[in-house]
């Protein structure tokens, strides 16, 4: 296992404060709304970047040279993240994206000061595009969302929250969206080693079940196109590296519905005052679904950036109330 639990405590003392130190509580209304299930929230929206990918890349860039300048690829929130922490440790950035990404993704990238590229239909097009301007420039690191360990690690810094910040008994599961895997990759390695017994769900979008299918297979399998309105999660194909440490770390990967995705957005607006993207919500869908067993779930809520037309849409539900919300 590549990842280190003694380097993720260490990264707590290297990432930018900023990142650090999310809220992490339990909501009476959520609960309520949940049959009454002790759920706790992370908030990993209250930062700059709005999603818990700036632990980990403020953490990578920690290792480089002063003035090295990235490459990534990104649909949005990593590169929001390696953007936000280049420009304060003096990096110039470029970002390869998908010509469908989130028209606001992209302006706060620039605004952060990244050289934003689109690059053909999809994420896997970015990637090749990021992956052939690295072999181009020698001199630039390729930085790859689940590839780098560090990446992992600066994310697991979120387990290590977690585990302070429990209450009572611990929690019976640890529910995380998963994209390339960085995040539940670094939180499962910090759990497994000092909360063994808890439980470690990963979550998919059903129409982009690539990490759960590839844990199926025992390794890193395509899906043919990636059918869901999460962006965040739309991996067609996950590392090799990713997949790996999933299968030694990560107990169970479920499959949620953009049906479901879209009332947990809707759950955490009304209970929470929270408007998340639909990735940022896909953990929460799985445990509203019933799929994760334990009345003691904890979920990081991971992202806040949704699409323009998303958030219009959301607004417009919020704007008939419901007597309660409550998820069967």
């Amino acid at each position: 296992m590549d990842l280190d639990v003694a380097r993720i405590e260490k990264a707590v003392q290297v990432i930018d404060p900023v990142f650090l130190n999310t809220p992490q509580y339990l909501d009476e209304q959520l609960c309520r709304a949940l049959d009454g299930r002790t759920v706790t929230v992370k908030l990993e929206t209250a930062n700059p970047v709005r999603s818990f990918k700036g632990r980990g890349a403020d953490l990578m860039l920690s290792t480089l040279a002063p003035g090295t300048p990235v490459v990534c690829a990104s649909s949005g929130n990593f590169g929001q993240a390696v953007a936000y922490a280049g420009r304060a440790r003096g990096m110039p950035v470029e970002v390869f994206v998908p010509e469908t990404i989130n028209p606001d993704k992209r302006h706060r990238m620039e605004t952060f000061g990244a050289r934003v590229v689109a690059a053909g239909p999809d994420g896997t097009s970015a990637r090749k595009a990021a992956a052939l301007h690295a072999e181009r420039h020698p001199d630039c690191v390729h930085l790859q969302d689940g590839l780098q360990a560090a990446i992992a690690e600066g994310a697991g810094t979120i387990g290590v929250e977690l585990t302070r910040g429990a209450r009572g008994p611990g929690f019976d599961a640890v529910v995380l969206p998963v994209g390339d895997g960085a995040l539940i990759n670094g939180v499962a390695r910090w759990m497994k080693e000092h909360a063994p017994s808890t439980r470690i769900v990963g979550v998919n979008a059903e129409g982009a079940p690539s990490m759960r299918n590839s844990l199926r297979a025992g390794r890193a399998v395509r899906v043919e196109r990636a059918h869901t309105f999460a962006d965040g999660i739309a991996v067609r194909t996950p590392l090799d590296a990713s997949v790996r440490r999933a299968r030694a770390l990560v107990d169970e990967i479920v499959l949620v519905t953009d049906e479901a995705i879209a009332a947990a957005m809707e759950l955490a607006a009304r209970t929470l005052g929270i408007l998340l993207e639909p990735a940022g919500a896909a953990g929460l869908a799985a445990i509203a679904e019933g799929l994760v067993p334990g009345d003691r779930p904890v979920t990081v809520l991971t992202g806040a950036n949704p699409r323009p037309e998303q958030a219009r849409e959301l607004a417009a539900r919020l704007a008939h109330p419901v007597p309660e919300t409550r998820i069967p």
